[in-house]
């Protein structure tokens, strides 16, 4: 049986799940994160729980199979059984490093109080961040100990194209892919992450410990 760890960093290669319409479940790969991540016509469902009721459960509902693992009947009923909560359904991105340094100037925060830090490291190991003029980038290792980015920028600094600055930056620090987690809804960092140079390959629900 593959690990997520292994389908992510097939994913990251551009390999991806077959496009059979089944649902694949894999053990968590800690006791944080459990959840779901659809890629085309193909789930995999990553938690600690009998393989047998996931995949009756959504054989129970009345809704298009390919669509089902993100189905919010299904994600209700993982979320009673497991007792945890969610937030939303995030698109799942990711790029490749890129050489050399970063041309946006940066300064690595070394306060682990700051708000964006303490944030991060609720939901991420080894996290590091620094500032921009107007804007905050975060790195840390997320689902699987994969290596996740995000941005975060002022108000009054929008519009200018830091979020795409700090992006790209963010791919002169690592030297292995770099993943991020987008809400649908917004746009905007969509759009700056796909400028960039991030694809996305799939979405996913993590279902967070309360």
């Amino acid at each position: 049986m593959e690990s997520l760890r292994d389908v992510l960093d097939a994913a990251a290669r551009g390999e991806f799940p077959p496009p059979d319409g089944r649902t694949t479940v894999v053990p968590q790969p800690s006791p944080r994160d459990a959840g779901v991540m659809a890629f085309t016509a193909h789930s995999v469902v990553f938690i600690d729980e009998d393989q047998r009721w996931v995949h009756d459960t959504l054989r129970g509902l009345d809704c298009d199979p390919l669509a089902a693992t993100m189905n919010p009947r299904f994600l209700a009923a993982l979320l009673e059984r497991t007792g945890r909560t969610t937030e939303c359904v995030d698109a799942v991105l990711v790029a490749a490093p890129l050489p050399g340094e970063a041309q946006l100037p940066l300064e690595e925060i070394s306060d682990p109080s700051h708000p964006r830090v303490a944030y991060a490291r609720e939901r991420r190991d080894d996290v590091r961040a620094w500032t921009a003029r107007g804007g905050v980038l975060v790195t840390g290792r997320g689902v699987a100990g994969r290596l996740e980015v995000s941005v975060e920028i002022d108000e009054d600094a929008r519009h200018r194209g830091l979020g795409r600055a700090l992006v790209s930056a963010a791919r002169h620090l690592v030297d292995e892919p770099l993943w991020a987690q987008v809400a649908p809804g917004n746009a905007r960092s969509a759009r700056a992450f796909r400028a960039a140079g991030f694809r996305q390959v799939g979405a996913e629900a993590l279902l967070r410990v309360r």
